[in-house]
């Protein structure tokens, strides 16, 4: 191996070390190492560039802002719902909800639908009196196991794909994947609906162990006409054992009905007051079939990315001693107050009737400025942003469902390629004003982009310095006396290692130079090894910082490192069986 190899190789640990240290971001030391193999001359600008110009990076831009549309749309909290169902069993529930993240990680990018996921699977176990580290592990998992069933189930896929199409070869078709990705998925989540139960542990989340217990906020909410809690009692509606909040009052007509039993019918238009701790109330935002009293107040917002905040009233006339109303706060601030706390006294009365006092917290619901706007006057002694996901925009559902459907069905059957699907979809949410264009530039993660983009010249030095044909030949030595399903075997294994320790795209990036030397060394079609490589990067169970859906989860369920690798273990196994006995009948050598 000439030095160009070894200086290869060099970079490449260095990489790996910093990569799984985390010393800087993913993006940057892929990038900072492709710029150094550039500048030393072991690849040319083409090869080092590559990246910039390959449809891989537009086409998952373009599918995140898909995702955002997806996840303001309100589309995921119903799902969620009805695949929670009215079933209580925990391994029932995790039969419902691992089986339909799965499906829909085969057309959504996992880490986005993972995200959309979480905040209704937390609700709901707190509705149910569930503990959510039972189900966040496997919520990743299968989102994790979807993604290899299609071209675009994971950004991972259409990096290898753009490298295929680089190498002179036919890039990924849609679905396949999926006749080995669809035996590995539904193999997967059948093993985790069976083994979850005893290898996931019940653990506390930082939520709950840390959570704010003693500031109690008052909040109203009325029953949407028409919606699925108009007829419905308040024990069948779900809100009489609600987790951190409690319904103290339902009002009909002026009426105040209270106090409020389970068996209290609702109707549309009734008024709904709740009292429980900010975090709760924020979730409470998001249940179907409520809305807050406001609503008219949020509807005339601006368009733009939203978040909520806590506000502290100051001592300025301004706001102490008068109502909401009186002050017309949305007009003069750009911000609708949607819950009310008082120290030592609760609130009574309706929101936009209080007359606030010095020292009374305002939950408020405004747009990303809003602090900078405010934050500097005596009307509010402080302003604290506050986690949470905003009020969705439902009457959006439909034409993000009808776009989100026409991609799939016209880039499936081949009458539109991956990328002038996901572009067209793109600019149809923006043409359409579901998203504005300040909402789908936030929506692109850079960082993702960027990773893709240098991995194609890291995987351009491995392959030009001659370092994957040392490799090649070093996993054909150790696997030679199984023949060629031991040498896909030993691509497969150094792909799922290596992925458990750098990032998914760039593991893809560093093996497929090294499982196209392997198919040339064993007079072999290359396709099968590099479907290998592309299964191998995705198939991530082993630890959380194996892949970035598992970190997602990781401080949410409370868990410990080693709760990964329970689960992970059977379900490796799971995915190197049948990857292995399929791989060579779908894609023969």
């Amino acid at each position: 191996m000439e030095w160009q190899g070894w200086l290869t190789l060099a970079v490449i640990v260095a990489l790996v070390v910093a990569l799984a240290r985390e010393f800087v971001r993913p993006a940057v030391a892929v990038l900072a190492a492709t710029a150094f193999l550039f500048l030393v001359g072991v690849i040319d600008a083409d090869q080092a560039f590559a990246g910039f110009s390959n449809e891989a990076p537009i086409i998952v831009g373009a599918l995140l802002i898909l995702a955002r549309a997806v996840d303001l749309s309100g589309l995921m909290s119903p799902l969620v719902g009805a695949m929670f169902g009215t079933v209580r069993s925990p391994r029932a529930v995790l039969a419902r909800l691992v089986f339909p993240i799965a499906g829909f990680s085969a057309f959504l990018n996992n880490t986005t639908l993972v995200a959309m996921t979480v905040p209704a699977v937390l609700e709901l176990c707190r509705r149910r009196g569930l503990s959510p580290s039972r189900f966040l592990i496997p919520v990743s998992y299968a989102a994790v196991l979807g993604g290899v069933i299609t071209a675009i189930g994971t950004s991972t896929n259409l990096t290898v794909s753009g490298l295929l199409r680089d190498a002179g070869m036919r890039p990924l078709s849609l679905f396949e994947l999926a006749p080995v990705g669809v035996v590995i998925t539904v193999a997967g989540c059948l093993a985790m609906v069976l083994l979850a139960g005893r290898l996931v542990p019940e653990r506390g989340s930082v939520r709950e162990t840390f959570g704010d217990r003693e500031r109690s906020f008052t909040v109203s909410m009325g029953v949407v006409p028409g919606g699925p809690l108009d007829g419905a009692s308040v024990g069948e509606a779900g809100l009489r054992h609600l987790h951190g909040v409690f319904l103290v009052e339902v009002e009909r007509g002026g009426v105040s009905l209270a106090p409020v039993g389970p068996e209290q019918g609702l109707e549309g238009d009734d008024v709904l007051t709740f009292v429980g701790r900010v975090d709760d109330v924020v979730d409470l935002q998001r249940m179907r079939g409520l809305q807050s009293t406001e609503n008219r107040q949020i509807d005339a917002l601006d368009n733009g990315a939203h978040a909520f905040f806590e506000a502290v009233v100051g001592a300025d006339d301004a706001l102490a001693g008068r109502t909401l109303r009186e002050v017309g706060f949305r007009g003069r601030y750009g911000g609708a107050v949607l819950a009310i706390h008082r120290a030592g006294q609760p609130v009574n009365a309706k929101l936009g009737e209080v007359r606030l006092r010095m020292g009374d917290t305002l939950l408020i619901l405004g747009d990303g400025a809003f602090r900078n706007r405010w934050g500097d006057v005596r009307d509010f002694l402080l302003i604290a942003p506050l986690a949470g996901v905003p009020p969705t925009q439902g009457r959006r559902a439909i034409p993000v469902a009808l776009i989100g459907i026409g991609f799939v069905v016209l880039t499936g059957l081949g009458v539109v390629p991956i990328l002038q699907g996901a572009l067209g979809a793109a600019l149809l949410i923006v043409a359409a004003g579901i998203l504005t264009a300040r909402q789908a530039r936030e929506a692109v993660d850079l960082d993702i982009v960027l990773l893709i983009a240098a991995s194609f010249g890291l995987g351009a030095a491995v392959q030009s310095s001659g370092l994957g044909g040392v490799i090649a030949d070093l996993l054909l030595t150790v696997f030679r006396p199984f023949g060629l399903v031991g040498a896909l075997a030993g691509v497969l294994l150094a792909t799922m290692a290596l992925t458990e320790l750098i990032s998914n795209n760039a593991a893809a990036a560093l093996l497929f130079p090294v499982a196209v030397a392997t198919a040339a060394a064993t007079g072999s079609d290359p396709r099968p090894f590099i479907i290998a490589v592309a299964y191998g990067a995705s198939l991530s169970f082993l630890t959380p910082i194996g892949y970035q859906t598992n970190m997602m989860v990781f401080g949410l369920g409370g868990y410990r490192f080693t709760d990964f690798t329970r689960l992970g273990i059977p379900l490796n196994l799971v995915s190197i069986v049948f990857g292995l006995l399929l791989i060579p009948v779908f894609f023969p050598f």
